[in-house]
């Protein structure tokens, strides 16, 4: 395939798809009228009318404190969410319910289907559907849920206003369902304050007895305990511990002259018994001791039974017996500090037991108090309950608002218009033929020579009786372009043997090559026209002659001379060799020298050789027979053979060195032309010769 056919198919040509859209437009505006009728008609007689009418709720904003009364009967929050809670609550299914009820809606055919007519055609039916008659809950919940797709509600943007809206198909209905749902929404919330109030009051009054009980019975406690307590204060436990403390410091004071005489009696044991008379009088410092050692010697002194040694066991006793007493007076300091702190602590911890109960009676005082004044507050409230919102505006009578016909007539001239271009665009895509000359000779790279417009015949044996009957009509004059074509593809060697083939059977090959035959007879010269496609035979329907017993094969063979074998037809002025058949397969007796000869013969005495072969892709007939012609006319039926088909029988063309002199796009039909857009789509082929053997 050429780069100019792979560009050709890569591309999207925006011109030719505008282009196949603007010769579409006939039917495009058709489909978009046809559609816009269709719309109209829809909404004056089929669509059943709607009205929608709005109501407007103010709701009022809450900042209360949570403990504070008012927050069980102020506004709602601020908060958008609760906005919205409050939209989801006004289609709340027991707001709906009720509003049925109030409006009778069960009794209203819009709203239940169960007391509508029914239709004489329903799918249901054909499917055997239940038709059990619904239960009262079924259409409670049918009607619920009717009216929550007829009712919207929304919140204003940066406002504390709420929109109710219902549409339905009475304007009188939608202003009933606006207004009377708004009153029982409002309705609703004084009720649910009123009962949110009851059940306060209940719990209040509950709690308040149980705290006044609770009350009682801790005052009657602490009294007791106080009681039993009497000379306990905080005040006597205050010094009592002031004692103890100055217990601590005595004791600190007399350990310590404790263990003074505790290691001056040890000292003074130590140096009596060194016997040191100096030492002893200057460690006890005793004016009598000194006086007696001054009256005898130091072995005088010294002796067991003399009065210093008297005096030295009194003063040893006397010191022994200061340390005794220290001790004594220490043991008893701890055994009273030990005695005061156990009544401190006694002490303490009933005082701390007296101040808990103190403490809880005072908390329990401070709730009873609380609850009592929460319970005559909310007593009092009751009285004066009010909704949290109140009707900024109430419905009217509902404004239509479906069907609009202007809407639905736009939008079906829209769809028809969207409609009727994806036909024309569906319909190109699906062609799987070539519809210009442009096309084929981008997809085949080969020069189109020749249109030929379909001839208007009913049968095949009309052709050549047109042609004479015909000779200035579209048909005629463009196989006379042809012819020149034809003859001017070479002007130094202009062409004598000329074939004409095809992709697959019906394209017209044999139509061009009679009529190209027919022209050039009328040009005086001598034309020979060769039956080549002797498996089908097909020249027997275009001629009102009867086939002589000799033809092609009987000339080639030998067996006859050419001039005994050919049929002179006065009709369009020229000799015609028929074909024959055969049991030799067809292709043989092309590529015998016999038949090479044959041509050879028919040179000489031709202007012009015309051989109508079968088609390429049905049997390889023609690409022997081509081998000896000096030109090829390929013949491919317009917006018919395909793109696949036609360039695989060029390729088998090729692959033999075979290249069609020209093109010829056959059986134009000019409404066609004006019909489509020109393009192309592909496809594949298939059965090329099915049908084709057939006489």
């Amino acid at each position: 395939m050429s780069d100019q056919a792979k560009d050709f198919d890569d591309e999207i040509d925006l011109a030719e798809l505008l282009g196949t859209l603007w010769r579409g437009k006939v039917i495009i505006i058709l489909a978009a009228l046809v559609a816009a009728f269709l719309g109209i008609a829809y909404a004056k007689f089929v669509a059943v009318p709607t009205y929608t009418s709005s109501t407007t709720l103010a709701i009022k904003k809450s900042g209360a404190s949570v403990i504070d009364i008012q927050s069980v009967v102020s506004g709602v929050s601020s908060e958008s969410d609760s906005l919205n809670t409050e939209v989801e609550v006004l289609k709340s299914r027991d707001l709906l319910e009720r509003l049925s009820a109030t409006l009778d809606l069960a009794n209203d055919p819009e709203f239940n289907a169960a007391i509508r007519p029914k239709p004489m055609f329903s799918i249901s039916g054909l499917l055997g559907g239940d038709d059990d008659a619904p239960t009262a809950q079924q259409i409670t919940n049918a009607i619920a849920e009717k009216l929550r797709e007829k009712i919207s509600t929304s919140v204003q943007r940066s406002t504390y206003i709420i929109s109710i809206s219902a549409t339905t198909e009475s304007p009188q209905k939608s202003r009933e369902i606006a207004n009377t749902l708004a009153q029982l929404y409002l309705d609703d919330q004084i009720r649910v304050k009123f009962e949110t109030l009851e059940d306060a009051v209940t719990w209040l009054s509950a709690r308040v007895v149980e705290l006044e009980a609770e009350l009682q019975d801790r005052d009657d406690d602490l009294k007791a305990k106080t009681a039993e307590a009497d000379y306990i204060n905080a005040e006597g436990l205050l010094v009592l511990s002031q004692q103890v403390r100055d217990l601590r410091e005595r004791l600190i004071g007399e350990q310590t002259d404790s263990d003074r005489a505790a290691a001056k009696f040890v000292e003074m044991k130590a140096i009596v018994a060194s016997g040191d008379i100096d030492a002893i009088l200057t460690f006890t410092q005793d004016p009598g001791l000194r006086r007696l050692a001054s009256q005898g010697t130091r072995e005088q002194s010294l002796a067991p039974d003399s009065p210093f040694q008297a005096r030295v066991a009194s003063l040893v006793e006397r010191a022994e017996k200061d340390v005794t007493r220290a001790r004594t007076q220490v043991s008893a300091i701890n055994e009273t500090i030990a005695a005061m702190e156990v009544r401190v602590d006694e002490q303490a911890t009933m005082l701390a037991n007296l101040q808990q109960l103190q403490r809880e009676l005072d908390t329990t005082s401070v709730l009873y108090d609380t609850f009592l004044t929460r319970l005559k507050e909310t007593t009092f409230q009751q009285g004066i309950q009010q909704s949290d919102g109140r009707v900024l505006s109430t419905a009217i009578d509902g404004k239509k608002v479906s069907p609009r016909s202007s809407m639905i007539a736009a939008l079906s001239l829209i769809l028809g218009l969207m409609g009727g271009a994806g036909f024309v665009l569906l319909r190109e895509m699906r062609a799987n033929g070539f519809r210009n000359a442009e096309v084929l000779q981008a997809a085949t790279g080969l020069q189109v020579i020749g249109q030929i417009p379909l001839f208007p015949v009913a049968a095949r044996g009309d052709l050549i009786q047109y042609l004479k009957d015909k000779p200035t009509s579209p048909a005629v004059e463009a196989v006379r372009n042809l012819r020149t074509s034809i003859l001017l593809s070479n002007v130094d060697k202009p062409p004598k043997v000329i074939m004409s083939t095809s992709t697959i059977p019906g394209e017209g090959k044999t139509t061009q090559a009679i009529s190209l035959v027919q022209n050039l007879s009328g040009m005086g010269k001598k034309v020979l026209l060769i039956e080549g496609d002797i498996r089908r035979r097909t020249l027997d329907e275009y001629f009102s002659i009867e086939a002589g017993e000799h033809g092609l094969l009987s000339v080639i063979s030998g067996e006859v001379t050419l001039d005994d074998a050919v049929i002179k037809s006065e009709r369009i002025g020229a000799d015609v060799l028929m074909g024959q058949v055969s049991h030799v397969n067809a292709a043989d007796v092309f590529s015998s020298d016999k038949f090479i000869a044959f041509l050879r013969l028919a040179r000489d005495i031709y202007d012009y050789i015309i051989i109508d072969t079968p088609p390429v892709l049905v049997v390889p007939d023609a690409r022997v027979i081509g081998q000896h012609c000096d030109a090829i006319i390929y013949t491919v039926k317009w917006d018919s053979t395909t793109k696949v088909q036609v360039l695989a029988a060029l390729r088998e063309l090729a692959a033999v060195n075979m290249k069609p002199t020209g093109l010829v796009l056959s059986q134009v039909d000019p409404k066609g032309m004006k019909k489509y857009g020109y393009g192309e789509a592909y496809g594949a082929y298939s059965s090329y010769g099915g049908g084709y053997y057939d006489a």
